[in-house]
């Protein structure tokens, strides 16, 4: 019935996940987990139940969907949610730019979008909560949220690793729980994404089972374990790290910044279209890259940094050789590391960027890291490493 209606209004196909979380909601359960693979649905769905009790349920409801993060949120939730309505953001008579609520006369519900670092997020009193990405939220936020949610809560993760859910909810009956992969949705995500989740699973074993199987994966073996998230970059000198792309990899341009022990980066653009090299000139310009700021590209693509500097950037000397990773690994390590809360893609690398682990299942790792999750931490690399060595940060003997 329910489902009838969504598709009546705004005709948007569903999945089982969309059908779990109404069930839940007419089982008056207090919520559902919902705990999956990447592209099977989880998020979509949640929004598009959100939209289906605000429009059609009788009574007033506030309904609030929580991501750890504004850029977050307008690059998930809130670009999903209006893609379920098919309207645009943009001079939209129902939503409020500078507070993020969705208000339309004949819908009892009332929805606001919030990230997790608001304070007003905590304070709220609501009846509905979605929170996206329950992993990215501290347990203290999460039951901040969660106690001051009158009706029902929806709660979605990849399963990177155990967290607050797992302990507090997963085994209490009061809640719903749902699992789904991609082959939950293969009728409405884009029909070459299954051969790309399925060959990066073939290639990284933690990819399988997190976001292939949606099962139980490990935090062990991270690269780069620990970061924070901020608002800005400082000021400073700035200086540049750029990973050229390559088929499917993506162009990405990160901006650093180096105060005291402290790291801070910037994504400026992570671009997976292809881009030539007069394009990533016209992007960086787009991005205010100015002449004089040093930009450490891969070096081994010397022909493309020659390019460049034709264009008028200066282009630095990027370390290289034989040990220059693990070298520029250990550079990176030596700071508190930051991250601009708009940088989504290179946050969710540093997440997910590993060392591979041996064929035998030993326990043990190998040296080498997973290239799907690369691509970010290796721009940031680079500028590191070498600028470190142009400002006389030590000595490194380049091999072959």
């Amino acid at each position: 019935m329910v489902t009838e209606l969504l598709e009546n209004e705004i005709k948007t196909k569903t999945t089982k996940v969309y059908e779990s979380i109404l069930q839940a909601w007419s089982d008056k359960k207090k919520g559902i987990l919902l705990e999956g693979g990447t592209y099977s649905s989880k998020t979509f769905s949640a929004l598009q139940a959100c939209i289906v009790l605000a429009s059609r349920l009788s009574k007033s409801l506030d309904i609030n969907i929580v991501s750890e993060s504004v850029p977050h949120l307008k690059g998930g939730c809130i670009r999903d949610f209006f893609k379920i309505l098919q309207e645009t953001q943009e001079h939209n008579p129902y939503f409020n730019q500078s507070n993020h609520i969705y208000r339309r006369p004949n819908w009892k519900g009332i929805i606001t979008f919030l990230s997790a670092d608001n304070e007003k997020a905590l304070g709220m009193r609501r009846e509905i909560l979605f929170i996206n990405e329950g992993d990215t939220i501290s347990w203290g936020t999460a039951k901040e949220l969660i106690s001051r949610t009158n009706i029902f809560t929806i709660i979605d993760w990849n399963p990177r690793s155990e967290f607050w859910a797992h302990e507090y909810f997963k085994n209490d009956p009061s809640w719903a729980y749902d699992h789904s992969t991609y082959l939950d949705a293969l009728e409405v995500i884009p029909r070459d994404k299954r051969e790309d989740i399925e060959s990066l699973g073939q290639k990284d074993p933690n990819y399988q089972q997190v976001y292939v199987l949606g099962l139980l994966g490990k935090i062990e073996g991270l690269v780069y374990p620990n970061f924070e998230q901020v608002d800005v970059l400082p000021d400073g000198e700035y200086f540049y790290g750029l990973d050229w792309g390559y088929l499917i990899d993506p162009t990405v341009l990160v901006k650093n910044v180096i105060i005291g022990e402290n790291l801070y980066s910037q994504e400026l653009f992570y671009d997976k279209s292809g881009l030539t090299n007069d394009q990533i000139a016209r992007k960086m310009e787009l991005c205010k890259v100015k002449r004089g700021e040093m930009v450490y590209a891969d070096p081994n693509e010397p022909k493309s940094i020659d390019e460049l500097r034709g264009f008028g950037f200066s282009m630095g000397e990027t370390v290289k050789g034989k040990g220059s990773v693990e070298f520029g690994t250990q550079r990176v390590n030596q700071y508190y590391q930051h991250w601009t809360k708009d940088s989504l893609n290179c946050i969710k690398e540093q997440k997910n960027f590993r060392y591979l682990e041996d064929k035998d299942h030993s326990g043990g790792y190998t040296d080498k890291t997973t290239h799907h999750w690369s691509h970010g931490m290796d721009s940031r690399r680079y500028a590191v490493s070498s600028h470190q060595m142009s400002s006389g940060g030590g000595a490194f003997v380049v091999s072959f």
